[in-house]
C-alpha cells in the first residue's frame, strides 16, 4: 500500500508492529471465521492487550492518546487482511468518538476502559427495517419514566450486533418532534438489558465472518443515566460524526483497491496462456495501467482528505466525494481484477473471489452513494 506522506517514523513502526500481529493471529484464521459467520471475542481481546483498539482514547482511560493517523493505518491493516474486520474499525473509529465527545466523565470512566480493552464491544443502532438513509424517520420510541427510559423498536443490519456488548441506539425521544429529526436521542443500551434481545446472525452476501444481526426492544428499560448527550440532540451528534465514519469506510475501499491491484499484478505475471505470462498481453497491460491510475488518483485525493480531517476542516463535501468515488471504484477494480484471474478468480480459495462479493456492501452502509450524492449536490446549490 502507498505510503502517505503525513506518516512518520514511530507510524511505521507501529504498521510494522500491527502487520506482523496480523499476520500471525488473523490471516491463518480468517477462512475459520468466515466458516464460522464470526470473529472470536478471544481475538478482540488480543487486539486490546495490543493496544489496537481506541488507541486515541485518552490515558486516563487506558488509551493511548493517539492521532487519527493511527486510525488510518489500523484500518488499512485491518482491510488488507479481509473486509469482515470491519467491524474493528465500527469500533475504533465510528461508535467509541460518541463516548468520548458527547459522554460524560461517569459514561467515560465506566466504559472506555472496557473498550480500550476489548471487554466491550460496541455497535451503532440506527438501521431500522423501515428506515435506512432516512434517518429523521426512525420508529424506535423511548418514552421516559422517572430515572428509565422504556425502549420499544426494532434495529437491522447492525455490524457487531452477535458480539457486542454496548450498543449506541437512535431512539425517538419526542414523536411529535417538527421536523421529525429534532426528536431523535442516543442512548446506550447495555447486553444484558431486560427487554434486549439480540435476533439472527443474518446471512449476508459476503463479509461472512462480520457478525450482522437483527436487534430487538421490547419495553427495554435503560438507565437514563445511559442517555449520550442531551435529548432530542441525537440527530446533530450523528450528523457531525457520521463524516469521519464515511472517511473510515473511503479509506478501507481504497486498502481494498490497492490490495486487489497487487494481488492481480502477482497472478498475472506468473500464469501463462498460450506459451507466455497473461502480463504480456496488451489488454491486460492497458487493465491494469487503467486500474493503477485510478488507485493513485484515490491516493491523492485520499492523502489531502485525511490531512484535512485532522486539521478540522469542513470535509462534508469532500468526504462524500470520496465516499461514494472509492467505494464504486473498488466495485469496479474487482470485476476487473475477477476476470484477469480467469476461472480461478471465481474460486472461493483465491482472495479475489472474496474481495468480489465484500466490496459491493460499501456502496451502501454509512448512507448509500446515491445520498453521497445528494448531499455534495446539495453544497454546490443545487
Amino acid at each position: 500500500m502507498g505510503k502517505y506522506r503525513f506518516e512518520e517514523a514511530e507510524h511505521e513502526m507501529f504498521r510494522k508492529s500491527l502487520r506482523k500481529f496480523l499476520e500471525k493471529e488473523a490471516v491463518p484464521q480468517y477462512e475459520k471465521w468466515e466458516g464460522d459467520h464470526l470473529i472470536p471475542k478471544s481475538f478482540w481481546k488480543q487486539l486490546g492487550d495490543m493496544g489496537f483498539l481506541c488507541s486515541q482514547v485518552e490515558e486516563q482511560y487506558g488509551g493511548l492518546d493517539t492521532d487519527f493517523r493511527y486510525a488510518v493505518i489500523i484500518g488499512e491493516e485491518m482491510e488488507r487482511v479481509g473486509a469482515s474486520l470491519t467491524g474493528v474499525g465500527l469500533h475504533n473509529d465510528i461508535t467509541v468518538p460518541y463516548i468520548e465527545a458527547y459522554g460524560t466523565e461517569e459514561q467515560k470512566q465506566r466504559w472506555l476502559p472496557g473498550c480500550v480493552s476489548g471487554d466491550h464491544i460496541t455497535a451503532i443502532a440506527m438501521t431500522e427495517p423501515g428506515a435506512g438513509s432516512d434517518l429523521a424517520n426512525l420508529s424506535t420510541t423511548a418514552v421516559r419514566q422517572g430515572d428509565h427510559y422504556i425502549v420499544n423498536g426494532q434495529k437491522t443490519f447492525i455490524t457487531n450486533g452477535i458480539n457486542s456488548t454496548l450498543v449506541l441506539t437512535a431512539v425517538k425521544t419526542d414523536p411529535k418532534a417538527e421536523p421529525k429529526h429534532r426528536g431523535i436521542s442516543l442512548l446506550i443500551i447495555e447486553e444484558g438489558t431486560p427487554g434486549f434481545t439480540k435476533g439472527r446472525k443474518l446471512n449476508k452476501v459476503g463479509l461472512h465472518a462480520q457478525d450482522t444481526s437483527e436487534l430487538y426492544f421490547e419495553d427495554c428499560i435503560v438507565p437514563a443515566s445511559n442517555l449520550i448527550g442531551v435529548e432530542n440532540q441525537g440527530f446533530s451528534y450523528l450528523m457531525e460524526k457520521l463524516q469521519q465514519e464515511r472517511l473510515v469506510v473511503a479509506i478501507a475501499a481504497q486498502a481494498a483497491s490497492e490490495d486487489m491491484l497487487e494481488l492481480t499484478l502477482d497472478y498475472v505475471k506468473s500464469r501463462k496462456a498460450f506459451g507466455k505470462p497473461i502480463s504480456s498481453f496488451q489488454n491486460t497491460q492497458f487493465k491494469l495501467v487503467e486500474m493503477a491510475t485510478e488507485v493513485e488518483l484515490g491516493h491523492s485525493f485520499l492523502e489531502s482528505l485525511i490531512e484535512d480531517h485532522m486539521a478540522d476542516k469542513d470535509i462534508v463535501s469532500k468526504v462524500s466525494m470520496a465516499k461514494y468515488w472509492l467505494t464504486d471504484t473498488a466495485k469496479k477494480i474487482s470485476g476487473e481484477c475477477m476476470q484477469l484471474h480467469g476461472g480461478y478468480g471465481y474460486m472461493e480459495e483465491y482472495k479475489i473471489a472474496r474481495r468480489y462479493r465484500d466490496i459491493p456492501v460499501a456502496a451502501i452502509y454509512a448512507g448509500s452513494n446515491e445520498i453521497m450524492k445528494t448531499i455534495v449536490a446539495k453544497r454546490m446549490g443545487l
